[in-house]
């Protein structure tokens, strides 16, 4: 099992920046892809952000330009550095990450808890 903990969400005026983090542990042999996501009330989960094992990166066009993700495999942490915020941004956001575990060593997406960003003024 691969457990996945966000932080850094909180309250920002629009305009402003947020860092969110999700660290993730585990029995991990590797991990692949990992991704950040978004659900505000009402509406489905979207993808905002992707970045592959090999750092190649993919953003919704809503982010674009303002969204930044990263990932430091030694710390098997992926970010999500958030600039210019918007008051539709404001959204739970879930990370994700495709991960393969000892002793079955299958690939399985696992998906944290969440943490809470509100862009208000």
């Amino acid at each position: 099992q691969v457990q996945l903990v966000e932080s850094g969400g909180g309250l920002v005026q629009p305009g402003g920046s947020l860092t969110l983090s999700c660290v993730a542990s585990g029995n991990i042999v590797s991990i692949g892809d990992m991704g950040w996501y978004r659900q505000a009330p009402g509406n489905e989960r979207d993808l905002v952000a992707r970045i592959t094992g090999g750092g190649s990166t993919t953003y919704a066009d809503s982010v674009k330009g303002r969204f930044t993700i990263s990932r430091d495999n030694a710390k098997k942490t992926v970010y999500l550095q958030m600039n210019s915020l918007k008051p539709e941004d404001t959204a739970v956001y879930y990370c994700n990450a495709a991960a393969v575990t000892s002793p079955r060593y299958l690939r399985v997406v696992y998906w944290g808890q969440g943490t809470q960003v509100t862009v208000s003024s």
